[in-house]
């Protein structure tokens, strides 16, 4: 029941020529195929009848085959017309297909073009241009923009940096070679006394510190 509702698609007289060229080609191949099996029974019998001695008849057998032959090309040369005749008229369906489809995208763009007046387009551009000015000054009222003296310093701020990661990036200066342990020079100094000297130690006495000790006491008086 379903089926009985379903549209069948129309068959033009484009779509009847190329079914009839079609079967033409198809038939004419067919043609082909017999004419080649003639020609190779004809000259099969040929040689068999001249192995039995039968010339005229072989003869005559190869007088067949070269009419089948030329028969054969006959044919050939007509399944090339239909070739070239279906390629023609398959190349102009799809040409005017073609055609169908930018000539109806043609027509699309001139509705749609119809629908959009060209003062509404302008109003519009307007409209847009004055909402981004009117951004422009809440966002300056606000103080999301930076003032003058603000992008000078942001300015001298990014030179600033820019001028140390230079002078980072610049190689180190060689260092002075500190000289090793077995070149320095090694001098030969008396060893640090550890032992304390006891008052109770002997002293030997000799002459001078005997004068000296003399003249140190003091006169009576």
């Amino acid at each position: 029941m379903g089926n009985m509702f379903v549209k069948k698609p129309k068959i033009t007289e484009v779509d009847k020529a190329i079914l009839s060229l079609k079967t033409q080609r198809r038939k004419l191949a067919q043609y082909q195929q017999q004419l080649e099996a003639v020609i190779d029974a004809e000259k099969q019998a040929a040689k068999d009848l001249l192995r039995e001695k039968k010339k005229d008849r072989a003869l005559l057998a190869l007088k067949k085959k070269k009419l089948q032959e030329d028969l054969l090309k006959q044919v050939d040369r007509w399944l090339i017309n239909v070739e070239q005749q279906l390629a023609d008229v398959e190349l102009a369906s799809k040409q005017k297909a073609v055609f169908e489809s930018l000539k109806a995208g043609n027509n699309a763009v001139k509705a749609i073009q119809s629908e959009i007046n060209l003062d509404d387009v302008q109003k519009l551009v307007d409209d847009s241009a004055e909402a981004k000015a009117y951004q422009d000054e809440i966002n300056a009222i606000l103080g999301e923009k930076l003032s003058a003296e603000d992008e000078e310093e942001v300015l001298a701020e990014f030179k600033n940096l820019e001028a140390q990661i230079t002078l980072q990036d610049l190689p180190k200066a060689p260092s002075a070679v500190q000289p090793s342990e077995e070149h320095e020079e090694k001098l030969d100094l008396p060893d640090v006394p550890t032992k304390t000297l006891s008052i109770s130690e002997e002293i030997t006495e000799t002459p001078e510190r005997r004068r000296v000790a003399v003249m140190e006491e003091p006169l009576p008086a």
